[in-house]
């Protein structure tokens, strides 16, 4: 496996320099060794509007505070800390599950929008991406929090990324169940934390979202529901969900993620295993094992 981290230090800063009109062409240029994530798309997709997609930062603004922000990421060394925690996160998977495959991966640091409320506040200078082997995206602002988690974010991702390889779990859009997706981020997160501790949970859920029963049972009576389209509201929560045009389902934000680390919790107490051990763990099997220990009935229908 080889970790490329792109240098997007370089990047951004020759996006910061250049001529606003030329802006456009070079946030395309550090997205482009990404692109590949797109192949399933005819003709591929604008990597400008992926940029925007993703929260990242708004080019033809106010430089000054990006130009803060990529100082403070430098000062941080965020780039050689997420290419070592990858690397210790692969070893510590392939140690776990020799029979996974661990891809190459191209891997791109950005900074987001401040200007933008719901990556500023409501998902506190966060949002990433590692679902397509080879491939992982994160869009961070640095906050002292958001710093202190690199390595934990990185891996996190990488969990998805493995998961998601050839001789793991399959994924079809159309399929896909959000029971899926929550087992998924539950795996990620505790994951991350067997590697840095209390700094391996994404740090947007709150406390008592955590700890909220009623959040627990309400993700619970939408995991039979397939389709990916419908992650947002359950997985993230009504904030994301209002964002994207989507129905809201009742959530606070991240409650996908509080609901899949108690379930994961509660099917690795019982099974005796870890997170690395489970990446391929089928989600239904997971569910089976951990609903009962938490008390919970799942909805099978559709």
């Amino acid at each position: 496996m080889t970790v490329s981290v792109i240098d997007s230090a370089t990047s951004m800063r020759r996006v910061l320099a250049a001529a606003p009109d030329d802006r456009a062409d070079l946030v395309r240029d550090m997205w482009s060794p990404l692109a590949g994530m797109y192949h399933f798309i005819p003709g591929g997709v604008d990597m400008a509007t992926v940029h925007r997609q993703n929260f990242g930062f708004e080019w033809k603004g106010t430089i000054e505070p990006i130009q803060e922000g990529l100082e403070r990421l430098i000062e941080a060394d965020a780039w050689n800390r997420i290419a070592m925690a990858l690397e210790s996160g692969a070893a510590a998977l392939r140690a776990a599950a020799p029979d996974i495959e661990v891809p190459d991966l191209q891997v791109l640091l950005v900074l987001g929008d401040p200007a933008n409320a719901h990556f500023f506040d409501e998902v506190q200078g966060l949002s990433a991406f590692g679902g397509i082997s080879g491939y992982i995206a994160i869009t961070v602002w640095p906050t002292p929090q958001v710093l202190e988690r690199l390595e934990a974010i990185a891996v996190h991702e990488l969990h998805h990324n493995v998961r998601y390889s050839p001789g793991g779990v399959v994924w079809d859009p159309i399929t896909v169940t959000v029971g899926e997706q929550v087992i998924s981020e539950g795996l990620a997160d505790v994951f991350a934390a067997e590697l840095f501790g209390d700094r391996g949970y994404t740090h947007f859920v709150s406390e008592s979202t955590h700890n909220d029963d009623d959040v627990l049972a309400r993700v619970a009576s939408g995991l039979h529901i397939t389709g990916m389209q419908n992650f947002t509201a359950w997985v993230h929560g009504d904030a994301s969900a209002r964002l994207l045009g989507a129905a809201p389902a009742g959530l606070p934000t991240g409650a996908g993620y509080a609901a899949g680390i108690r379930l994961v919790r509660a099917y690795l107490d019982t099974v005796g295993a870890t997170a690395a051990q489970s990446i391929a763990a089928p989600a239904d099997e997971v569910l089976r094992v951990a609903a009962p220990q938490l008390g919970l009935g799942l909805n099978r229908e559709d």
